[in-house]
């Protein structure tokens, strides 16, 4: 049976659920963002700009449900043996990843309503534009926005880098506690 909520020692289906469709989804907005960009005006690029924003407002609503999430749940805590320097690197990766998660959808939500064009949720809903139309404002949250692209890959791949070496070079459960159906 899956234990939906945290234990001490392990993540539950909850939070897993909750990290696998983000991450999921976090990977296919920075893909679709960077092929985005690169194409020629056309209804290809529309559509797909059209995806990344409703992604984006996707991952925002996920994110807010995750840190309600890990507010009504015990956070398993980190391997005894982890060295301290490896704990402080573990939670600014994570505190980052939540900061840019947050400010990543925001900066991009001002730079649709800087644009002045509409955030049309998946065809389901519109989102109202909250700032004056300025080509200023756009390009400091698009210079904002690329930014952050950047820092979240870079903290991707330490993340991912830092799970592998915990499974394979450690030999812990580290990332066991993140999987579906890991074992102890």
């Amino acid at each position: 049976m899956i234990q939906v909520r945290n234990t001490s020692d392990r993540w539950g289906g909850g939070a897993q659920l909750l990290h696998w469709l983000m991450a999921i989804g976090i990977v296919t907005s920075m893909v679709l963002g960077w092929v985005m960009v690169s194409l020629p005006m056309s209804a290809l690029k529309f559509e797909l700009y059209a995806l990344h924003k409703s992604l984006g407002v996707t991952l925002f609503a996920l994110v807010l449900l995750r840190l309600v999430w890990r507010w009504v749940n015990v956070t398993p805590a980190i391997a005894a043996d982890t060295p301290h320097h490896e704990k402080l690197l573990a939670k600014g990766v994570h505190r980052l990843f939540y900061a840019l998660m947050l400010l990543m959808p925001l900066s991009g939500y001002v730079i649709n309503s800087a644009a002045n064009f509409p955030l049309n949720v998946f065809g389901l809903f519109q989102i109202p534009n909250v700032t004056p139309s300025s080509e200023r404002l756009e390009a400091i949250a698009s210079n904002l926005h690329l930014g952050m692209f950047w820092g979240f890959a870079g903290l991707l791949v330490l993340h991912v880098a830092g799970a592998l070496r915990h499974h394979f070079v450690l030999g812990d459960n580290t990332l066991r506690r993140m999987l579906p159906g890991g074992r102890r």
